[in-house]
Formats: structure tokens, sequence, C-alpha cells
């Protein structure tokens, strides 16, 4: 089937008041990059819903790339024809003979805008559904609930049908809730974290902490291809590689074993606000889901958090981890989520941290350490590289090694 454009619904935009232009032209920019490679097309935003001219190129490959669009609520590939019967007729037809299966049930919908049209609602509704009747075998009414809903609206530039309604990722266009940091580890919640963080209109920035020779070469690549999984929904994402090295050996070296992972994240956490302040982010999210591990409580919370006061967001903080699960195979970055490439959240874990730490004393044993010189070193050492969607990292040997493991 030949479709001439798609017809692309806001959901959610629609309950903005005075800036909904400012949503629309970001979700209209944010649309012209996922579809770059098709310079054919024509986008034109308007204020009930966005047209996309196709010109000639294919559906099924311009579906694919909306379905990751936040801001989309659903869309419809659609057929424009010109204000008379006969050509809704010759349409609808087209339409419904390459869509329709044996068992399915259908109705026409008619909405009309142009009120000058020479038929209403009704009237064309009867001559399509008689016309369909006509020349379709095995065609059966249902009114409520149909497989297949034949939509018409007549508008005042010309008519438009279709009979798909296609469900995109729904959310905000990604910007138009400002720039945040996302701590990335290389486990299953924080790309969960990250996606969340970007269906809100987030832009965001990966911070990941690698700490070699603890942490391979092949684990930093790990982290960056799961940004290159998540750089789908946003086009492009900033990964900044940050050394920890320094910072977990002192740590380890002159701190009592049970407060070592309170007193790493306090680290995570100022670096993180402190990359956030240079790159003009206004929050920090994270992947913690509260109860899940040591660091995670909300005693541990209370004790890290002291460290800023940057709004801290954590978007499965109150999922179950079958709930994360489902959702990061959904997003598709649980497989490589799983590969066990350790990152510096694992190394130096010892085996009975605490669980409710006191928060005068992680301030007290942070002060034994020339804080304020190694952050500042690891801010030095940081890497910013670009990273595009599905942008590869991992060799294929690197992903045998993995399966071996």
């Amino acid at each position: 089937m030949q479709y001439t454009e798609v017809m692309v619904r806001y959901g959610e935009l629609s309950t903005k008041g005075k800036n909904r232009k400012d949503f629309i032209g970001r979700l209209a920019g944010n649309v012209t990059r996922a579809l770059q490679d098709f310079p054919e097309i024509e986008i034109h935003p308007k204020h009930d819903r966005m047209h996309i001219v196709l010109n000639g190129a294919p559906f099924d490959k311009i579906d694919q790339r909306l379905k990751l669009v936040f801001g989309i609520q659903t869309y419809s590939p659609t057929i424009k024809v010109e204000k008379n019967l006969d050509a809704i007729k010759k349409a609808s037809l087209e339409l419904m003979q390459a869509t329709f299966k044996d068992g399915m049930t259908f109705k026409v919908n008619t909405r009309r805008s142009d009120h000058e049209f020479e038929y209403d609602t009704n009237q064309l509704n009867a001559m399509i559904g008689d016309y369909l009747f006509d020349n379709m075998d095995n065609l059966k009414v249902k009114m409520k609930k149909p497989d297949l809903v034949l939509r018409i609206e007549v508008r005042q530039d010309a008519i438009y049908i279709s009979n798909q309604l296609l469900h995109g990722a729904g959310g905000m266009p990604v910007g138009t809730a400002g720039r945040a940091v996302m701590m990335l580890s290389g486990g299953i919640d924080s790309p969960v974290a990250s996606y969340l963080a970007m269906k809100r209109g987030v832009e965001i920035d990966m911070v990941h902490f690698f700490s070699p020779p603890y942490t391979t070469e092949k684990a930093l690549a790990k982290a960056k291809e799961l940004t290159g999984i998540l750089a789908n929904y946003s086009g492009k994402i900033n990964f900044i590689a940050v050394p920890f090295t320094e910072i977990q050996e002192q740590i380890k070296e002159k701190l009592p074993e049970g407060y070592l992972m309170t007193i790493q994240r306090r680290f995570m956490l100022q670096l993180a606000d402190r990359i956030r302040a240079m790159r003009g982010g206004l929050a920090i999210f994270n992947g913690e889901s509260v109860g899940q591990v040591a660091s995670q409580t909300l005693e541990s919370m209370v004790a890290i958090n002291d460290v800023t006061s940057t709004p801290v967001l954590r978007p499965v903080a109150t999922m179950d981890k079958t709930e994360i699960i489902k959702l990061a195979e959904q997003i598709g970055t649980f497989d490589l989520s799983i590969e066990p490439f350790e990152d510096c959240c694992t190394i130096f874990a010892p085996p009975r941290p605490k669980t409710k730490p006191k928060l005068d004393e992680a301030r007290k044993l942070e002060n034994r350490l020339d804080a304020e010189k190694m952050i500042q070193r690891a801010i030095d050492g940081m890497e910013i590289t670009p990273i595009y969607p599905n942008q590869k990292f991992l060799d294929d040997k690197a992903q045998e090694d993995a399966d071996l493991l």
C-alpha cells in the first residue's frame, strides 16, 4: 500500500497552554532528526497534529523510527485524496483490501471539519460502507471495538483516509524538560531510569565511572553501547567517562570496610554534581531502587545525598526488580546489561556493607581524605564522547568471551 503521509497525534502535548507551540516545535525537531535519512519527506507541525508527507518514502521504515520518538501518542499511515466522492471510494477500497483479513470486523467513522462539504458524516459513513460491501467479501460491521476503523477526515484542504491507529512512545519530547546528568552503571537499572527520564522530556548526559585496571576496556565499551541503544530515543547522548581508581583505592586503604560503599557513593554524587554544573544541567538522575541493595536503603540515601542540594531523581525508586527487567527487555538494554563485565560499583564491594550508615560518621570519615584534590583530578581526567543510535563498541570477540563466562 502506498501511503501519502503519516498523521501524528500529540497526546499529552494537547494539555499544554501558552507554551504548547514550543513543545510542538521541539517534537518536530526530534522527528526531523529521527527521519534525517529520508530527505524526501516533508514535516508540517500544526496545532492539533503533525503531518509527515512521505513523497514516496517507505512507511515501514518510517514506522520503525517514529515508534521511538517521545511525545508521539498515536499515528496513522494515511492517504490524502481530493474532495470528491469517487476519490474517497477508490482510496477507501484500496486501503481496506490491503489491510483487511477474513474474520475481521470494521466500521466507517467520518469526521468533518469542513461543514461546506456536500455530504455530512452520516451520509459518508453509509455511502462508503455500502461501496465496500458491494466490492469486498466477508465484511462484517461492528460498531463497538471493531478490528478496523476506516477513518475519513474531511478537512478544508483535502480528505484524509486511514484505518490503522499505531501507538507511539508517549511522554514528552526530549529536551522540553531541560538538561540533567544520568549516573550510568553497566547494570540493569540505570539504563531503564535513563529511558524514563528521557520519556519525561529530559535531555541527559551520561556520567559513567570507570576504574582501570580493576575495570576493563570492555566494561567501558559496554556502558557506551548501552548509551547507543538509549540514543535511539534522543538522537545523540554525550557519554562522560570519569576515572575513579584513585578515589576507590584511597577509600579502600584508609576507611573502615563497612562505610566503603557509602563514601564511594558520596564521591560519585559530588562528581556528578560538578559535571552537571559544568554542563548546564538542572538535576541528577540515577537508577536507585529503594531497598534493593545496601546503598539504596533510605538511611544510605540520606548519608549519600548529604553532599548536594541539587535534586536527585530516581525514576525506578518504587519499582521492583521484575518490573525493571520487563522494561529493560522492552527497550532493548537487558541482554547487554547482564553481560558479565564488572563496573566500578562491584569492585571492592565489602562483604558486610552498612545498610544504616550514620550521616555524622560518613562526614567524619570522608574528612580523613583529601577529597577536593581527588575530585579535581577525576574531573581533569574525564573524557566526553558523543554517542549515536545503535553505535557499537563491543566487537564480536568481546561478546563471545562474555557468553563463555
